[in-house]
C-alpha cells in the first residue's frame, strides 16, 4: 500500500476538562450524565447531529424489550432514560414487554434537556481521530470537524465508541469476532401508511411466538419458557414472497419483529433486515451494508404491500440515520466476561450494577422472566495497558455469549452509569482509574438510584 508523510504540525487545544466521554449511545450518554452529576466537569463528543447513538441515530426504539413481570432491573439512569421519554411524550407501550419503545426522533430532545439539566458540555459533530497519550496514561482525544483538527485534554477519557477505537487505538489490546461468526447488522425503518385495525386483526389471527423465530435460514436457541411467549414476528409474508416471486430467492434472511403500530398509521422499529459479515470498523465495508440493507428494506416493504393485512398503502417513511451494528470490536480487559457469568448470575465484588439474565444474539435466546440476573464487574469496563481509560458501551470485555448478554442497550447504559462515577471519582480523588475506591463507586451509585446487588 502507497502512503505519504505528513507534515509535523500544532494542534489547538480547544477544550480542557475532567472527564472526556466519546460517543453518546446509552453507554456515552449514561457515563456523561452519571460523571457531571458527582459533580466533575464533563465533556460529551458526538460524531453525528445528536445524542443517543444506537436509539436515535440507527434507530432502535425497543430500549427495554426483554422485559417481563419478574425481570429485575438496575434501575439507575436506563430507567430514566424510560421515565423521561413517556414524561415528554417521546415513549409509547412496547409490543412483547413491559416497557416502553422510545421514540428516535423524539429521544433527541430527551437526551439534549437530560444534558442540559446535568451540564455536560457537548461537542457535536466531532470524529474521534486518535487519543493523546504520554506514555501509558492517556491525557485526551484529537477530533476532526468542519473546524479542522482540534485536542481535547482530560484527566479520564471514556471510550463509549461501541467499536473501541479509543482503546484500540491508544494501543489497548482488543479482540474480534471472525466475520463469518459476527453477528448481523441491521438497516433499521419505519413505515407510514398502515391501517392499524387491520393490521392488528391479522396479527390476532394468525400469532406468533419466539419458537417461530427458528424459521427459514435461523436457528435459535431458547431455554424453552420463551417458546410459547408472544412475539411480534414477521417471517411467513417472506417466505411467501421468494415462492411467489416478489423478492428474490437469495433474500432468505429478510424477517424479524415490528415495534409498535400507531393510530396515525405509522409502524416504527421495523427490525427485519439482516446483514451477515458485515465489518463493523471497515468504511468500505460500511458503505456496502448499508446501501445493500436500504434495497433489502424495499423488498421487505414489497412483501409487505403485497401479504400484510393492513400494508397495503404502507409506503416508507424513513431510514435510520446509519447501519446498526451488533458486534465488532471489544477490549481484552483486566476481566473478561464468560458464557458462566451471563448465563449463571455472575456475582462479583466490584460490580457496578446488575443486568437481567437476557441473552440475544449467536442463536441464542433467553428471556428474563424468571427473576435471574448477574452482576457487572468494574474490572470488565478497563482495558490492558492504558491508564485512566474505561469502555462503556458493548466493547467492554467478554467472550461471545457474554457480548450477546452486554451489548443490549440497556446494559449499555448500565456500565456507562458504573464508568462515569469511576472516572468522576477517580477526579475527586486525585487517584488513577484502576485504583479508585470500589466501595465508593458502589456507595454513589446507589445514591443514583442503581441496583448494586
Amino acid at each position: 500500500m502507497k502512503s505519504i508523510v505528513e507534515p509535523a504540525r500544532e494542534t489547538p487545544v480547544i477544550h480542557e476538562t475532567d472527564v472526556i466521554v466519546v460517543g453518546s449511545g446509552p453507554g456515552g450518554l449514561a457515563a456523561a450524565l452519571a460523571a457531571a452529576r458527582v459533580g466533575v466537569r464533563v465533556a460529551l463528543i458526538e460524531r453525528f447531529g445528536c445524542l443517543g447513538g444506537n436509539i436515535t441515530v440507527v434507530g432502535v426504539e425497543g430500549f427495554a424489550w426483554y422485559r417481563h413481570e419478574a425481570t429485575v432491573e438496575a434501575g439507575g439512569i436506563g430507567w430514566e432514560f424510560e421515565e423521561r421519554a413517556k414524561a415528554m411524550g417521546a415513549a409509547v407501550p412496547e409490543s412483547q414487554s413491559l416497557s416502553y419503545e422510545l421514540d428516535s426522533e423524539g429521544f433527541k430532545l430527551v437526551a439534549d434537556t437530560l444534558a442540559e439539566e446535568a451540564g455536560v458540555h457537548v461537542m457535536m459533530h466531532r470524529q474521534f481521530v486518535a487519543p493523546i497519550m504520554e506514555g501509558a496514561r492517556i491525557r485526551g482525544v484529537i477530533v476532526e470537524s468542519k473546524a479542522g483538527r482540534e485536542a481535547i485534554l482530560g484527566r479520564m477519557v471514556i471510550d463509549a465508541t461501541g467499536d473501541a477505537d479509543v482503546a484500540h487505538r491508544a494501543g489497548a489490546p482488543t479482540v474480534k469476532t471472525p466475520l463469518e461468526e459476527v453477528q448481523a447488522a441491521s438497516v433499521m425503518f419505519h413505515l407510514a401508511g398502515v391501517d392499524k385495525a387491520a393490521f392488528l386483526e391479522g396479527v390476532k389471527a394468525d400469532p406468533q411466538t419466539y419458537a417461530d423465530w427458528s424459521s427459514g435460514e435461523w436457528t435459535v436457541e431458547t431455554d424453552g419458557k420463551e417458546d410459547a411467549m408472544y412475539s411480534p414476528f414477521l417471517g411467513k409474508p417472506f417466505e411467501r414472497a421468494i415462492r411467489e416471486g416478489v423478492i428474490p430467492a437469495h433474500l432468505n434472511t429478510i424477517g424479524g419483529t415490528w415495534g409498535a403500530v400507531h393510530d396515525s398509521g405509522e409502524m416504527t422499529y421495523m427490525n427485519l433486515v439482516h446483514l451477515a459479515g458485515c465489518d463493523g470498523v471497515d468504511p468500505d465495508s460500511l458503505t456496502h451494508f448499508e446501501r445493500e440493507g436500504r434495497r433489502q428494506a424495499m423488498q421487505a416493504i414489497a412483501a409487505l404491500r403485497a401479504y400484510v393485512p393492513g400494508c397495503e398503502g404502507a409506503r416508507l417513511r424513513n431510514f435510520g440515520m446509519s447501519i446498526g451494528i451488533r458486534d465488532s470490536r471489544k477490549i481484552d480487559g483486566v476481566y473478561n466476561m464468560t458464557e458462566v457469568d451471563v448465563r449463571g448470575q455472575a456475582r462479583f465484588e466490584d460490580s457496578i450494577g446488575i443486568y437481567p439474565e437476557f441473552i440475544d444474539g449467536y442463536g441464542v435466546l433467553i428471556l428474563p422472566t424468571t427473576g435471574r440476573y448477574m452482576q457487572l464487574p468494574l474490572r470488565a469496563i478497563l482495558p490492558r495497558g492504558v491508564e485512566n481509560l474505561a469502555v462503556a458501551g458493548r466493547a467492554i470485555g467478554g467472550d461471545k455469549l457474554a457480548h450477546a448478554a452486554t451489548r443490549n442497550m440497556a446494559c449499555c447504559a448500565v456500565v456507562g452509569q458504573g464508568a462515569g462515577v469511576a472516572a468522576a471519582l477517580a477526579v475527586k480523588a486525585g487517584c488513577a482509574l484502576d485504583a479508585v475506591d470500589v466501595g465508593a463507586v458502589q456507595g454513589e451509585l446507589r445514591r443514583q438510584g442503581v441496583r448494586i446487588d
